[in-house]
């Protein structure tokens, strides 16, 4: 049984073992596969391990031995699964992996938003505290979290700790789902605009969807507060980005906190790059090695069910 690993830098660029999945099978793996290699890296492999690889029509009819797709990663889009249905290609995904380090980044994030505290440590670095004539400074307002509204759009798992870590910091809760899975404690479900009117903070923790995509937009951004500031840990089409550099640069809003944009790795002329009081991570909330040796073991454990007959996370 041949096993192929398309794109594999992501997940492992040195720091894990691929013995869990190479372990079961003939394996090869690739740091990257652009789209025309796939193809031939194939060739009669009939186990595809990939994240981001786009597998199409095209892709699949060209690949008669394929038989399993395990994706490294909880989202899917870039597999055409109703056709590998069609063809009997099991497909598998990643979810629950990442809860603990996503949250850890969203707070990280809003707490580099609120005080600066990366952006006062480079001053120091480069001499400023040594040059001061004042025991202290601050380059810019610091904000406590402590009494500020949290509004949470999608309340899943994620959403759901990131607003218990929130009470724990003191702040209120808001929640905005389509489906409200949790009974109200620590927070209160709202309504979109209740929630862009109410919120201090508003942190995006749902899929993108063709409904949602540039949610974040001129029109939703005119109903926040002055004072808000958006952090988005989840997919970067949830933001019109052009509307939400506009709304940073005039003041409109206080500031954004982002760890995904809408294409990346991001484009050196996407406006929100030289945006005023934006901070911009390169897609690494999920990222921890803890998140990624859980993903390597729950990967490994899908296709070994596969193997064995079983469903495993099959989408």
């Amino acid at each position: 049984m041949k096993l192929v690993i398309l794109d594999g830098y992501c997940l492992n660029h040195g720091d894990l073992s691929w013995e869990p999945l190479t372990s079961q099978g003939e394996a090869t793996v690739y740091d990257r596969t652009p789209y025309e290699l796939i193809v031939p890296r194939m060739g009669d492999a009939s186990i595809m391990i990939t994240n981001k690889c786009r597998i199409d029509r095209s892709v699949i009819d060209a690949l008669p031995a394929l038989r399993y797709i395990g994706v490294l990663a909880t989202g899917y889009d870039n597999i055409d699964v109703a056709y590998c249905k069609e063809r009997g290609i099991a497909v598998s995904n990643i979810p629950a992996y990442s809860t603990e380090s996503v949250v850890q980044a969203f707070f990280g994030l809003l707490i580099e938003l609120y005080t600066g505290i990366g952006m006062h440590a480079d001053t120091v670095r480069e001499g400023e505290w040594s040059r001061a004539s004042d025991y202290c400074y601050y380059k810019k307002q610091t904000h406590e979290l402590f009494g500020k509204t949290l509004g949470i759009i999608g309340f899943g798992r994620i959403g759901r700790r990131i607003g218990e870590v929130a009470a724990a910091f003191g702040m209120e809760v808001l929640a905005y789902a389509r489906h409200r899975r949790f009974e109200e404690k620590d927070f209160r479900y709202a309504t979109l605009d209740e929630l862009y009117a109410e919120s201090d903070i508003i942190s995006l923790n749902c899929p993108l969807t063709k409904e949602n995509a540039g949610m974040i937009n001129a029109d939703s951004i005119a109903k926040m507060k002055p004072s808000a500031v958006i952090v988005n840990t989840a997919r970067g089409g949830l933001i019109n980005e052009a509307a939400l550099a506009d709304a940073l640069n005039s003041g409109r809003i206080r500031g954004a906190a982002l760890d995904v944009l809408a294409k990346e790795p991001a484009r050196e002329d996407n406006p929100l790059l030289t945006a005023r009081n934006v901070v911009i991570t390169p897609h690494i909330a999920w990222a921890t090695v803890e998140a990624r040796s859980r993903l390597m073991r729950i990967a490994a454990d899908n296709l070994a069910a596969y193997l064995e007959g079983r469903e495993l996370n099959r989408i």
